[in-house]
């Protein structure tokens, strides 16, 4: 697999039909890499690919023909979750030392629900560019949070992004995370020592708002075994719509171990 430019290509017409838009959860990573710039694009070959996989944040979609992949042209996905068809496990299991299932769920808004009131010296609102630094200061624990925006700065200049504040010190963030068409796919962090408060709510309420004022519908994406998760989603008035299964793969195997890191 190659490395090809985050615009979509020459010869895409056909491929792009293997991702398609406009459905919820991880249909938005595609739209998202196109629209923003942040992510990665790999090909079996520049022209008339046969394979393609997509990839941002640590999340990948690999679609297409898996005989046209090479195991070895994988490496570049290596500690990724991977998305992929049943037909792509073989070329998966040779490619990394390990693939190991994760059940996901996919929820959608539907009517909102009442946001609870935080404590009066909580502020919740949109972040600004001004807030990189506060972004930055919800510790290394939290840093996922940016990186489908391309880290802290990205995200607090993305207009996509809602905070709850005290003493200008961040204590939840809810953003979308990756920007589609018609959804928005949704993530959401509190720092320890903060939750149970309303505060993810909130910002969550905040966030979904300004996903409907855009024209759009917000989704959420946890795994099936995140509990927290899946009580927020409920609380904030989303619905379960489906249930999919991703890879989290290791390691390059042995045999490609030493391959460059553009996998070419």
């Amino acid at each position: 697999m190659i490395e090809l430019p985050r615009r979509t290509p020459r010869g895409a017409g056909s491929w792009a039909t293997w991702f398609p838009s406009g459905r919820p959860g991880p249909g938005a990573l595609t739209d998202h890499v196109r629209r923003t710039g942040v992510g990665r694009l790999w090909a079996d070959r520049p022209q008339g690919p046969r394979a393609v996989a997509v990839g941002c944040a640590g999340y990948v979609l690999l679609g297409g023909d898996p005989g046209a992949v090479d195991p070895g042209g994988l490496a570049p996905l290596a500690h990724s979750y991977v998305a992929a068809p049943d037909r792509f496990l073989p070329v998966l299991a040779a490619a990394f030392d390990r693939i190991v299932p994760w059940e996901r769920m996919v929820w959608v808004g539907g009517e909102p629900a009442p946001a609870p009131s935080p404590d009066p010296a909580v502020t919740v609102r949109p972040l600004t560019r001004d807030d990189a630094r506060s972004v930055r200061e919800l510790g290394p624990g939290a840093a996922w949070i940016g990186d489908s925006w391309g880290g802290p700065l990205g995200l607090a200049a993305s207009g996509h992004c809602w905070g709850a504040f005290r003493d200008g010190r961040p204590l939840s963030l809810a953003c979308t995370y990756f920007l589609g068409d018609p959804y928005e796919d949704i993530a959401v962090v509190t720092v320890p020592g903060e939750r149970r408060r309303g505060l993810a709510s909130a910002c969550v309420g905040g966030l979904c708002a300004d996903i409907a004022a855009r024209g759009r519908t917000p989704s959420w994406t946890c795994s099936r075994d995140n509990e927290p998760s899946r009580r927020l989603a409920a609380k904030a008035g989303f619905r379960l719509v489906r249930e999919y299964v991703h890879y989290a793969v290791g390691a390059p195997a042995p045999a490609y171990g030493k391959l460059s890191p553009s996998g070419v």
